[in-house]
Order: structure tokens, then sequence, then C-alpha cells
């Protein structure tokens, strides 16, 4: 016998929209250029030679389901560790239709808020770029 859901568990189903192939692949382009040319040299840097904290050591974006992430990859340098490295997802993009995004931001406690809504794909890659809230 299956467990009820709690009250406060319980959400209304979101009516689910279809990307156009034109739409992911336009994505995809433009979040690799953004990635290459942005975020990687920016966040992505060489280890100092007695590390030991995690650091990052790639970006990179893909599409699952209906949401495109952007994720950092850590290495963790200490021999202890469990995995050498771990993935951590900072962005992600929403298609709403229409050619429009909502753009989520990934917070401490492991919860995504929403920061802009009804965004194109360039203002989406723009507020990447520049607010803080989607650093890696």
């Amino acid at each position: 016998m299956s467990k009820p859901r709690e009250p406060w568990n319980i959400r209304p189903a979101k009516k689910k929209v279809v990307i156009p192939a034109s739409i992911k692949s336009q994505v995809e382009a433009e979040a690799k250029d953004l990635i290459e040319n942005v975020l990687k040299p920016k966040h992505v840097l060489p280890p100092k030679t007695d590390e030991k904290f995690n650091y990052i050591s790639d970006i990179h974006a893909k599409w699952f389901r209906n949401y495109f992430y952007f994720i950092s990859t850590y290495t963790c340098p200490d021999p202890n560790n469990a995995y050498s490295t771990f993935d951590s997802k900072f962005a992600r993009l929403e298609y709403l239709g229409n050619g429009t995004f909502a753009l989520y931001f990934m917070r401490y406690t492991g919860e995504w808020v929403g920061m802009y809504d009804a965004l194109s794909i360039d203002e989406s890659m723009k507020a990447i770029q520049d607010d803080p809230c989607f650093d890696p």
C-alpha cells in the first residue's frame, strides 16, 4: 500500500511545452559561446600547487527534459575523497513558449529560485554573464 501524499507536497501539474529543435540548437550554440568565451576564462583557473580545497575544473551545459542546465565540474584534490570530481548545477533555463525562457539560479539550500521571467535567449545569456547570482 502506498503512502498518501502530504497536503503541502501537492502541486498542480505544469503544462508541458514542446521545445522546437531549432530553439534547442540555438540555446546550445549560445551557451557554448558564453561558456567558452566568458565563463571558463573567468571561473576555470589553474589549481594552486598546494591546493587543499575543491576547485572548478570545467563548465558545461546540457538539456534534461524541458530544462537547460549550466553545470560546473569541481575537482577534489584530497586523496581521501570518495570521488575525484563532482558536478554542481548553477543556472537553469525553462522554455516557456514563443521563444521566451524563465531563468533560475541554485540557492545554497539546493532549491531553484526564479530570477527572471519571459527573457529571450540573448537576454538569458546576458543575465547569466552579468548577474552574480549565476556565478558557479
